[in-house]
């Protein structure tokens, strides 16, 4: 997840740009090594159907992360400050950034290889293989390795999530949802409350206590399975509405 930050100078920007039209280039290539197919079966195509999924996953997965994160704030009693020094500049920056490495990571794990996956080893199988992968990346990207009980607990999260985004994709047969779940829970952890890793952006905690045992499990549950559990109902609902 450590992609380049756009800045004033653009020639960052045009870098980052660069990286996803690589992405794409090469998810291009392995599909038409794969069977000749082309990136038209990742269901880029923008319909009202995968413009309502996209709309659906931003918004959900805003929505239980804010739920989260102010429960977090009243039971741990913490104070949740506008930050003075943040602007639109900054903001619009800090989106573009969060934006770049959700499509990063959506290519990857969602998108050519996942296809491939499913094609050959059916929808479940191919879903926890790539939920194991995203869970083991992100001991990288959050430079927990070597740390087992941070390791544990990043894995359980993001493969987690990985597993909700990989069966959005099978079960879609398009990237829109997985693409709207990943960016709207990103938004609201990295800019809008600050936790992620370009630090202090629009909104700052601080002060408070650890809140007890009993809350703090509680909350991790809540953190892990409120917004999958939403997620697999979704799915399951639209494939009866299909039928």
């Amino acid at each position: 997840m450590q992609l380049i930050l756009c800045s004033s100078n653009e020639i960052k920007c045009i870098e980052g740009m660069i990286g996803i039209l690589i992405e794409l280039l090469a998810s291009w290539l392995v599909l038409w090594i794969y069977n000749r197919k082309n990136l038209t079966v990742l269901g880029f195509g923008l319909s009202k159907k995968r413009f309502y999924n996209f709309s659906f996953g931003l918004f959900i997965s805003s929505l239980c992360y804010l739920i989260y994160f102010l429960a977090t704030i009243q039971l741990s009693n913490s104070r949740l400050i506008i930050n003075d020094n943040y602007n639109t500049t900054r903001f619009f920056q800090s989106s573009y950034w969060t934006l770049k490495s959700v499509l990063f990571e959506e290519l990857i794990f969602r998108g050519a290889l996942l296809y491939i996956a499913i094609e050959k080893l059916g929808t479940r199988s191919a879903c926890i293989i790539s939920a194991i992968a995203f869970g083991v990346y992100h001991w990288f990207s959050y430079g927990v390795w070597g740390q087992p009980l941070q390791m544990l607990f990043v894995f359980i999260i993001t493969a987690i999530a990985g597993l909700m985004f990989a069966y959005a994709f099978a079960k879609t047969r398009s990237l829109y949802l997985p693409i709207g779940l990943h960016l709207g829970w990103n938004l609201m952890t990295i800019v809008v409350f600050s936790q992620g890793p370009l630090k202090d952006q629009l909104f700052i905690s601080n002060g408070g206590e650890k809140p007890g045992d009993v809350i703090s499990v509680l909350l991790l549950l809540f953190q892990i399975l409120a917004l999958p559990v939403i997620v697999f109902w979704y799915l399951r609902r639209q494939t009866a509405r299909t039928h």
